[in-house]
This record gives structure tokens, C-alpha cells and sequence, in this order.
């Protein structure tokens, strides 16, 4: 089968590709330019075309050599050239959630889905970690990049498939998991779930369509990873582990887990005294400054400041009041204006000024832009020893590894 997938390059579509060439697909792809995976998708030599997506290059790859499947990303518009092409010419359209539950159900794997609005990346790539350190065979996909394995594999050994699930635009629900993890549940992508109880009805439906569901697992004493959220996420997956291969020495996976090297952008080490988080949610910023600031105590950093940059103007609306404490425990904070991606235009656009303003914090926060001065005043805190922390589901992170990447 030929697989077309609009928008390969990033952490989205792109794990999928490899999973797909991995299970014996041709794949081809596009993406208006380089991402996370393009150099993962170089070096597998997948025939990906980068620039503005016209559908010229998806014509090429039809004439050429047939395309059975288009798979494109929530983000794409309805009227897309590329998707309006496939269209046409009557090849098979979906988002990536139908593709994925076809390919598992053709491969006979069970699947592992761990699902919730903040831990599921890091915990779906410790069980990923712990299943390759453990000799156990395994199929998988995660929204990251990993340092230590590519984000999506198909073993043909494997009997279970670990996957990362995600409820944005009710991807999920396309799915009937054999084991299903659940991290956490907070109320978010209000773009999708109007209210609060659609939200959890949602989980609520996810889980009743699993066989075995793990939640609210309490930490394992034998974890000792930096960070309570991650040592949460470590027992999770304990647990996951257990259910999946029970003969396995009980210690021994533990000692693989503390082991865990981590997950791209999950308090990812950049450079000594630099990492970067996906948080942009005000539980997951308060979660991972307690992180930060214990670190920062063990290994005696002079202060730990945090350059925030938010995630979706439409967000901001439902979690603004949630800023509040989020920030409790930084001595510096630097706040970025609000990338802004799938916005209502109905709503007028949140200063840094109106999200800042009831925080606790703000007295020591800054409104900061990605620049120069910007740049200096974190140069200049790293040379004195400071811990620098960035919390970003945005660019700000490519910008944040071209100031550190001669270190």
C-alpha cells in the first residue's frame, strides 16, 4: 500500500510515517518545511517534498506511483490543495487516528494507549524505554522525538502496540485499547470540548472502550526521579509494565525506570543548567517548576528562571485564572506573547499585561519578546549559575537550542 501523509515532518504525522514504513507501506509526504522528524525521514530515504503544499508534488506522486491512503493532520484547512486533490481523484482521506487503528487491527497487536491532558508523552516513552531495556518485544508511536530510538516503530515480533493518545479532536475515541493508562484529567482544548463535563464524558467514553484501565496510581517508594510529576508517570507505567510481562522481576523494572533518559521537550537537558518543557498548561507549569526547583536544590543552582511562552489565544480564555500560583517557586519569569494557532477570530487576542496581572508572581515576571535583549539577559543569568527552564508547546523552543547550540 501507498501512504501519502500531509504535514510529515512534524511530531504529529511524522512517527506515524516511520511506523508505517516500518510495517511494510511505501511512503511518501510533505510538509511546508522541516521539522522534528526530517532528519529521521532523511536517513529511512522517505521521498518527502517541503514548500508550499499545491498539490503539485501529491500529483506527481499519483501519476508516478499511486497513492491508496491520504492522511493529513488535524491542523490541515478543509480546503487544502492537497486535500482537495485526493479528493477528486477518489483516494482514501482520513486524519491519522483511522489509519493507525487499521494498521494495528491488521497487524493483530494489542494496543497500550496512554491517554490524559499532561504526563501521557513521558509516560508512553517509559514504557517504550522500559519494554526495549527489558528485552520485550514492541510496536509504538509517540508525539516526541526520542534521543534513544526513533518516535514510531513496528516491531513484527511484538503482540502489543504503545501508543500515545490524544484527545484533541476526539483522535482517541477511534480507538478500543487493550490496556488503557490514564495520566491525569484537566480540563483543556476548549476549541473541542466546549465544557468541562464534554471533556471528561470524553475520557469517560475512552475508558469504557478499553479492557483494562490503570489510573490515579499511587508513586512507587522505588522511584527516584527528579520530580514529582515524573515519578508519578514512572509508577504509572510500573504498573502498565507489570500487567503486560507479570513474570518480570518487580526491582528490575524499577531500576530500568529511574534509568529513564527522558523524552524530547519533556524537561529536556539542552545543555548544562538548560532545559525545555512542553508545559503550557498552568497544572503542567506548576508541576514542572516543583520540578525545576528541585533540581535546582540538589545540584545548588544560584536561581531558577522561566521563560513561558502560551500556547493558543483560544486557551488562554479557559486557563488564564489558573496562572494564579502556577509560577510559584521561580525567581524569574519571563513571559512571551501567546503563539497562536486554530484561533476563534471572534475573540480578541490576550496581552502578556492581562495574563500576567493576577498572577502572584508578577512582580518578578518580565514581558519579553524572542530577541536579542532577550537572549543577553539569559546568557547572562546561565553564566551566574542559574537554572533556566522554558515552557513552550510553540517555536520558542527552536529558538531557545540556537542560543545553546555551541555549548
Amino acid at each position: 500500500m501507498n501512504v501519502y501523509f500531509s504535514g510529515i515532518s512534524g511530531t504529529g504525522i511524522g512517527p506515524l510515517a516511520e511506523l508505517a514504513q516500518d510495517a511494510g507501506y511505501v511512503v511518501f509526504g510533505s510538509d511546508l518545511k522541516p521539522g522534528a522528524i526530517s532528519e529521521a525521514l532523511e536517513e529511512r530515504k522517505v521521498n518527502v517534498s517541503y514548500g508550499k503544499q499545491s498539490g503539485d508534488f501529491l500529483l506527481k506522486t499519483i501519476e508516478e506511483n499511486g497513492v491508496d491512503w491520504f492522511v493529513y493532520t488535524s491542523a490541515l484547512p478543509d480546503d487544502h490543495p492537497e486535500l482537495q486533490l485526493a479528493r477528486e481523484r477518489g483516494i482514501k482521506c482520513t486524519k491519522r487516528d483511522e489509519f493507525l487503528a487499521n494498521l494495528v487491527e491488521q497487524k493483530g497487536l494489542k494496543m497500550v494507549a496512554i491517554a490524559g491532558t499532561h504526563g501521557k508523552t513521558t509516560t508512553t516513552a517509559m514504557i517504550i524505554w522500559a519494554m526495549k531495556q527489558l528485552g520485550l518485544p514492541a510496536s509504538y508511536l509517540v508525539g516526541t522525538t526520542l534521543s534513544w530510538s526513533d518516535s514510531g516503530k513496528f516491531d513484527p515480533e511484538s503482540k502489543y502496540f504503545i501508543y500515545e493518545a490524544d484527545e484533541y479532536d476526539r483522535n482517541f475515541l477511534a480507538y478500543h485499547p487493550y490496556i488503557a493508562a490514564i495520566t491525569c484529567i484537566d480540563y483543556d482544548h476548549p476549541d473541542v470540548y466546549p465544557t468541562v463535563d464534554d471533556y471528561r464524558d470524553a475520557f469517560d467514553e475512552f475508558m469504557s472502550q478499553s479492557d483494562i484501565v490503570v489510573k490515579n496510581t499511587a508513586v512507587n517508594s522505588g522511584i527516584i526521579l527528579v520530580g514529582g510529576l515524573r515519578r508519578q508517570d514512572a509508577s504509572i507505567a510500573l504498573e502498565v509494565i507489570e500487567k503486560i510481562a507479570p513474570e518480570l522481576d518487580f526491582q528490575k523494572i524499577i531500576d530500568v525506570l529511574n534509568d529513564f533518559p527522558g523524552a524530547g521537550r519533556r524537561f529536556e537537558r539542552i545543555t548544562h543548567g538548560v532545559f525545555t518543557d512542553y508545559a503550557h498548561h498552568p497544572n503542567e507549569i506548576a508541576s514542572t517548576v516543583k520540578m525545576a526547583n528541585e533540581l535546582k536544590r540538589r545540584d545548588n543552582y544560584a536561581g531558577l528562571a522561566v521563560i513561558y511562552q502560551p500556547h493558543q489565544n483560544t486557551r488562554q480564555y479557559e486557563v488564564r485564572e489558573g496562572y494564579k500560583n502556577a509560577f510559584v517557586g521561580a525567581d524569574k519569569i519571563f513571559w512571551l506573547p501567546t503563539y497562536l494557532t486554530r484561533e476563534n477570530p471572534d475573540l480578541s487576542i490576550l496581552s502578556p499585561e492581562e495574563l500576567i496581572e493576577e498572577t502572584v508572581t508578577k512582580d518578578r515576571t518580565e514581558i519579553a519578546d524572542l530577541d536579542e535583549s532577550l537572549a543577553e539577559k539569559i546568557h547572562q543569568l546561565h553564566n551566574q549559575n542559574w537554572l533556566i527552564v522554558l515552557m513552550t508547546a510553540g517555536p520558542a523552543d527552536d529558538w531557545l537550542r540556537k542560543q545553546f547550540a555551541s555549548d
